[in-house]
């Protein structure tokens, strides 16, 4: 079997396509590395393809467009056990690529480039990248994911073509750069990384590249992925805020120095712990979905909770806040009975007003999503291969 794939993505790259594949062919011939060079051609329209063939590259089309799409048609096609991916613009130098085949040779799944401990030569990155979209999304990456990848985002990396076909990556677009570390991160395969220079690329053309555009994609990613900081650490911090406000105003209103806190205050509580209890249903809902159908992993912590969760329970338990806030209710009645059914102060009524609200609210969410954890938790019928849920109830017209 073939070693080493040296794939790169192309789509109208014919200016700078051929001091790559020379680089990567020089790298294989003098490290006596066996491997191919394999372009995966996006649809390009300047003859990038007979270029490459020409040079001796094997070219696989890719008719999906997008970054990643490339990137998949590529590691679908390769024939090495190793494939080292970059970009076809002359940024990355093909020729050195020896610490990569190393760590892979030494076990490890993914060898990302570091273009920050490795330089960045001048021109070569906007300050807009260097300074911000990437050391943010980076972070946040490693925040999320606790992972030690210090650049999500470099082109140049290294891995194993079983370990990554296993992760099933999918995202067509620039944010497929993201998918590969957080899959491999949550599969738990070891990453390595390795110092990377980054040169200004050889195109007289604007990047395909959009900075706005993608860096969105790519952040939307780590949030998709990560339902513990989308859903629930924020919503947990509004319960938590809204439950302590909502409990110092419910008897009446508090001062504080020359500001008193009344009902504006306790209606902005209200929704706090509304909208919290909702974030943190959502997360164990996501939570739920993602390790079902492995998209996440799952963890003993996880799996014990799950099995205290069942439909009775939310029943029970959303039955009582209704029935509470049912009889606030009724004892609101009977103060408005008391008062010959005349105006009451708002200050007075707000109070038990408010309490059957969320009571009520947080009742009825609890049942609901007690029947939507059921229905998540629902057997599902495998094909016998394995791979693929098949269906109960087949589609029709």
């Amino acid at each position: 079997m073939t070693e080493l794939t040296i794939l790169m993505p192309c789509l109208n790259e014919i200016e700078t396509l051929e001091v790559c594949i020379r680089k990567a062919q020089t790298y294989l011939r003098e490290s006596g590395v066996e491997g191919e060079v394999l372009i995966s051609d996006n649809g390009s329209t300047d003859g990038s393809q007979e270029l490459a063939r020409k040079l001796g590259a094997r070219v696989v089309d890719a008719p999906r467009k997008g970054y990643g799409a490339a990137l998949i048609a590529g590691i679908d096609a390769a024939q090495g056990r190793f494939i080292i991916m970059g970009d076809s613009d002359d940024s990355y130098d093909f020729s050195r690529l020896d610490a990569f085949v190393q760590s892979l040779r030494e076990g490890a799944d993914l060898v990302m480039g570091n273009r920050f401990k490795g330089g960045i030569e001048k021109n070569a990155m906007p300050p807009l990248h260097r300074y911000l979209g990437n050391p943010v999304l980076s972070t946040l990456g490693r925040i999320f994911y606790r992972t030690p990848v210090g650049d999500f985002h470099c082109g140049l990396r290294g891995f194993s073509r079983s370990a990554i076909l296993n992760l099933k990556l999918s995202t067509p677009g620039m944010e497929f750069a993201s998918e590969m570390v957080i899959k491999a991160t949550l599969a738990g395969l070891r990453i390595d990384e390795v110092p990377t220079t980054l040169s200004p690329d050889g195109r007289s053309r604007p990047p395909h590249l959009r900075s706005w555009r993608d860096g969105w994609l790519h952040l939307k990613l780590l949030f998709t992925f990560a339902p513990h900081w989308l859903f629930y650490y924020p919503g947990m911090a509004l319960m938590a805020v809204g439950l302590a406000v909502f409990a110092l105003l419910i008897g009446g209103p508090v001062a504080i120095g020359s500001v008193t806190f009344d009902i504006a205050a306790l209606i902005l509580a209200s929704a706090l712990i509304l909208v919290g209890f909702q974030l943190v249903c959502f997360y164990g809902l996501a939570r739920l979905f993602s390790v079902r159908f492995g998209f996440l992993p799952t963890s003993q912590r996880f799996e014990r909770l799950s099995q205290q969760i069942s439909v009775d329970r939310a029943c029970q338990f959303g039955g009582a806040l209704v029935l509470a806030a049912i009889a606030a209710t009724v004892g609101s009645f009977v103060l408005w009975s008391n008062a010959g059914w005349g105006d009451l102060n708002p200050s007075v009524i707000a109070r038990p007003a408010a309490f059957v609200v969320v009571s009520a609210s947080l009742g009825v969410q609890t049942v609901t999503v007690g029947f939507l954890w059921g229905l998540f938790s629902q057997r599902i019928d495998q094909k016998a291969d394995g791979q693929k849920p098949a269906l109960l109830f087949p589609a029709t017209n």
